[in-house]
C-alpha cells in the first residue's frame, strides 16, 4: 500500500493508503475524502479531481498527455502543477506524497 496525505484547501489533512497502479483520483473518493469526486469514474473527461502535485514530487510522475493538458485548462484555480488525479498512477515512488486539493472542491 502507498500512504497518500490529501490537503484541503482549510488545511484538513486526510491520510490514506492506496493500492499500487490505482489513480490519486481512485485513492480520493474511495476514501471518501472531500472535495474529490471522480465524477467521471476517471476517464479523464470532467476535472473533478483536480489536485495540485507538489513541486519535489513532479519527477517521480510521468507528464500530462495532450487530453489532460486539455481538460486543465478548463479548470477553476488551475496553477502550474495542476493534474487530474484520475491521470497519475499511484507508484511506490509516491509513498509519503501529499496532494494539495483546491478551494473550489472540484464542483466540476
Amino acid at each position: 500500500m502507498v500512504a497518500i496525505t490529501y490537503i484541503e484547501h482549510d488545511g484538513t489533512r486526510h491520510t490514506v493508503e492506496a493500492e499500487p497502479n490505482s489513480n490519486l483520483m481512485e485513492g480520493a473518493t474511495l476514501n471518501m475524502v472531500p472535495g474529490v469526486i471522480g465524477m467521471c469514474g476517471g476517464i479523464c473527461s470532467c476535472a473533478t479531481c483536480h489536485c495540485y502535485i507538489p513541486d519535489a514530487w513532479q519527477t517521480r510522475i510521468p507528464p500530462p498527455a495532450d487530453g489532460e493538458k486539455l481538460m486543465l485548462e478548463a479548470v477553476n484555480q488551475r496553477r502550474p502543477n495542476s493534474r487530474l488525479g484520475c491521470q497519475v498512477l499511484v507508484t511506490e515512488a509516491l509513498d509519503g506524497i501529499e496532494v494539495e486539493l483546491p478551494a473550489d472542491g472540484n464542483a466540476g
